[in-house]
């Protein structure tokens, strides 16, 4: 491959030999074609290796990177973004599956929008088979233009998965890399969006896999799951109330960094203290994955019709 694709899709990978196929399918299926798929492989010791290469045979855009020792979730993620060659960018998961369209939509929603830097779509989960159990309606303000609004709308609602958008790649490198300490995915995000408005596309188009396997269900404890991110998490320094701490500091300090004016970052600052000392709220703590699921017959959406390489499962 030597032309430089627009759009680099980073997928890490460990042991993901269960649901990796599928989702190779489904990226590999989209209508949307400039972009490159930079695979890194984390050391996997099951058939995960065998899985990606045959792949890389099979479609050029791949690109397949394979690490002698697992660096953890977090160093993988932030290593496929520097390995990516495209303006644009997107994280992509092993065992999540995305319709034919969704990057062409969220493409087109950046190019018509030149102040958005996130554009992402309707969202739901699936279980292991591919079914969707739980749709979930976006109530973000991450649209809004005024960033406290966007800041305050993640620190108190319920969060979406905007860390699976497709990304303006020049947004992401004035950010600070993300860490590994307790929800620090959410903490990344915020600081993402202090830097400009995101734009969910009003398609249900990505669906996110929750099966027993999956890293936040197999480390069920808060040091567990930053282990499993950062290997170097283990052991005696890195208790829970640290993880907690930088967690809270990791906020603090995406608003100190962030390009604001002196009003907007005071008023940042008062959404994370009212925040931390008001932690009984709406919504606080849930998990979608934990709502009741939905009747299938309600279902307006059909996986199988929709994403790549299910063809012909429709049930």
């Amino acid at each position: 491959m030597t032309a430089q694709p627009r759009l680099s899709i980073g997928l890490p990978v460990y042991n993901g030999e269960e649901y990796l196929a599928e989702s190779l399918d489904a990226l590999l299926g989209q209508t949307y074609e400039d972009f490159e798929l930079v695979i890194c492989d984390n050391a996997s010791t099951d058939g995960t290796q065998d899985i990606c290469r045959k792949y890389t045979e099979q479609d050029s855009r791949i690109r397949y990177l394979r690490l002698p020792r697992n660096i953890g979730a977090t160093p993988n993620h932030n290593h496929v973004l520097a390995e990516s060659r495209g303006e644009l960018f997107k994280w992509a998961s092993h065992d999540d599956l995305y319709a034919r369209d969704l990057l062409r939509r969220c493409v087109q929603a950046l190019d018509e929008r030149p102040d958005v830097i996130l554009a992402h779509t309707g969202q739901a989960v699936i279980d292991g088979d591919g079914q969707v159990t739980v749709p979930y309606e976006y109530t973000l303000a991450t649209d809004s233009p005024h960033a406290p609004e966007r800041f305050r709308s993640m620190l108190f609602e319920p969060g979406g998965d905007d860390f699976y958008g497709v990304i303006r790649a020049d947004a992401l490198r004035r950010v600070k890399p993300m860490d590994s300490y307790h929800h620090a995915d959410r903490t990344y995000v915020a600081e993402i969006a202090l830097h400009g408005r995101f734009h969910q596309v009003p398609e249900l188009l990505y669906f996110r896999r929750d099966h027993p396997t999956r890293a936040e269900r197999a480390n069920p404890s808060k040091r567990s799951r930053c282990v499993n991110l950062d290997p170097r998490r283990a052991g005696l320094l890195h208790p829970t109330p640290r993880l907690l701490a930088e967690y809270v500091w990791g906020f603090a300090s995406a608003i100190r960094r962030a390009p604001l004016s002196a009003a907007d970052r005071r008023s940042c600052y008062r959404h994370l203290a009212a925040w931390m000392t008001s932690r009984v709220r709406p919504g606080a703590g849930e998990r979608v994955e934990d709502r009741a699921p939905v009747d299938p017959a309600l279902l307006t959406v059909s996986v199988d019709a929709v994403v790549a390489g299910r063809e012909g499962r429709q049930r």
